[in-house]
Order: C-alpha cells, then structure tokens, then sequence
C-alpha cells in the first residue's frame, strides 16, 4: 500500500565528502584511526566508535535520491551521526561542526524540496556551540539540532548546558538526540550489542536526566526527539516513576515521570508492531515521526512500509506519522499540490 502523502525521514544520517575529507585530516591528532576500504569508501574509528565504510549512499546526494525513490520517501533531515565531534578538541571540533553545518545548508540549497538539516553542535565548548546556534537562522534549511545522548564525560542534565538550551527553546529549534558513546562499551563489544542494546539503553539514560535534571520542567517549549522509539524509556518510565514515589531525592518534578512520556516526539524503529503500539496507546499518533537510520546495517529498507503496513493505524494517523508531524515539529510548509495534514 502507498501513502498519497509525500513521507519524511526524520532519521537519516550523511557524511558528505567534503566533510570526511577534514575528517580525515584532523582526525588522526584526536585519536581517530582511518582508512580507506577499496571499493567501499573510508572507515573511522574513535575509542569503541567504529563507522564504516560509508559508500556511495552515506556520502553521494544522488545514491541517496535514487534509494529515496526505491522507498518512496519524499524528504529526509539529514543529521551526523557517530563519530560527532565532540572528541576533537575546541577549535578542531567546532571547525568541523560549522563545516557540516555549511554542508547541510548547501545540500538543501541544492535540492529544496528533499533535503533540510539538523544542526550538529560542538557542545564539547559551550561558548562555540552558542556562537553556532546563533548562525544556524542563517544557514538556509537548518530546521533543528542533533545532539548526542551524553557529551564526552558531561549528561544533559549538566548546568554547563542551561544556556544552550535556552537558546533552542528561544529559537523554536527541535532536539533530535542520538546515541553515540555508549554506558559499560567494553561489555557490549561482541555480538554488535553496542548497538543493539547499548543505543537503546543510552537513549534512556538520557531521557531521565532531561526528566530528573529538570531540563524539560525548566524549559516547557523545548522539543525533543527521542530515536529508536524512544529505545528502551517508554519501557522503564514505569520504573522511574516508582523511584519518584519512593525516593525523596527524586521529588522536585512538577509531575509524575509518567507524564514526560507525552513530552517527548519518537521514531518508528523500534523493529516489532507491538512497539509502535504501545507507542500509539501511550503517547498518540501526533507525537511519532516516520525513520529509517538510514543507511546503516539494520536501517528499514522501507520505512514507509513499516506504517502503512501496521494494521491498527488509520488513514489519518499514518499520514501524520509519515508527513504532517515531521512538517509541524521542523516547520516545513505544506508540500507543492498537497493538502494540509
């Protein structure tokens, strides 16, 4: 079954080539080992993080076009994924975010109608990733952040990043976290548990201290994506909220942990119905976005199938799971000859 809306990815990964190119020459002073796989494209690896090789589809614009087509996807926001550039110092990272930031605003210069851009930030220093956030308004097709679910040693919950925050919530830019180092890697180096569990895991921890740390209470108009459907918060939140019952030090929330479930917006890939549906039972069709984390190994090869196959979504709740949420959250107009959603 095809949608007669026009789909958008809000979970789909770039590097351009311009980028790994300063990658790959400023890289190696912070730690991070490459090479060049023949025939493959470049591979990269700091500490336990390992990308790779990142082909054609990961790098070239039209390889991308042309797999969108095969997917029936309209539109994706285009983010960076492992290895950010937090690792890599002050000035070396916050050259290489403001040059993928340049990157995304040239990608959607070139193609309007199928690319935005979610910002990466160097919050390893928090005055650049100021002075960052406030060029994004210049930056045609910027429509939000992507952050990482801990930076180097510091969680969300830092007051270090009060300010960024409040620089978001001012210029009305959503947050789209996204694992990157992850809690215990060494245990989870075999059986690809890094990314299995250690991910799903990650984007729970960071849930919880935008929760108990007071960021979403503080910051009421602040959105935030959580990944992988949210990874394994919407199942634990049962548990923080009888650690909230139970713990005095856990008080100061201006209401039970169960409520934040609403306070966050989702990915579909969580890879099982009964995920999407615990999902559309606890939080609503209006707060889950269509992604494919494209385009890594256990990406959906047809993230628009995912929804229109799921027999318990209707026509209505699948066109806003596949466009009209994506649009409201990143402020995208209605596409050309289609209705509101």
């Amino acid at each position: 079954m095809r949608c007669a809306c026009c789909p958008i990815d809000i979970h789909a990964h770039w590097f351009p080539r311009r980028w790994l190119t300063e990658l790959e020459r400023r890289g190696p002073a912070h730690g991070l080992v490459w090479d060049e796989v023949a025939g493959a494209g470049p591979r990269f690896r700091h500490g336990h993080l390992s990308t790779g090789p990142t082909g054609p589809r990961f790098i070239d614009l039209d390889a991308r076009r042309e797999a969108m087509a095969g997917q029936a996807v309209s539109a994706q926001a285009l983010s960076l994924s492992q290895p950010m550039v937090y690792w890599a110092g002050r000035e070396d990272g916050n050259s290489l975010a403001v040059l993928y930031n340049d990157c995304l605003a040239e990608a959607h210069q070139l193609d309007p109608e199928r690319f935005v851009g979610l910002a990466t930030l160097p919050l390893q220093a928090v005055d650049l990733a100021l002075r960052e956030i406030d060029r994004l308004p210049s930056l045609p097709g910027i429509r939000g952040v992507c952050i990482a679910t801990c930076v180097l040693d510091r969680d969300l919950s830092d007051e270090a990043f009060t300010p960024v925050w409040e620089r978001l919530e001012a210029l009305g830019l959503p947050v789209f976290l996204h694992p990157t180092f992850v809690l215990a890697p060494d245990r989870l180096e075999r059986f690809y548990l890094t990314n299995l569990l250690g991910n799903p895991f990650e984007t729970a921890v960071a849930a919880a201290h935008l929760i108990f740390g007071g960021v979403l209470d503080r910051f009421p108009k602040l959105e935030v994506v959580l990944p992988h459907a949210g990874g394994a918060f919407p199942w634990l939140v049962g548990r923080l909220r009888r650690g909230w019952e139970k713990r005095q030090d856990l008080k100061p929330l201006s209401a039970d942990p169960l409520s934040y479930l609403k306070r966050f917006h989702y990915d579909t890939i969580g890879y099982s119905e009964e995920v999407l549906d615990y999902l559309l039972r606890h939080i609503g069709a209006d707060r889950i976005m269509m992604g494919s984390d494209y385009c890594f190994p256990i990406a959906y090869e047809q993230p628009v199938e995912v929804v229109t196959a799921h027999p318990g979504l209707s026509e209505a709740d699948q066109v806003a799971i596949l466009e009209g949420n994506a649009r409201r959250l990143l402020g995208l107009p209605a596409a050309a000859g289609a209705s509101p959603v």
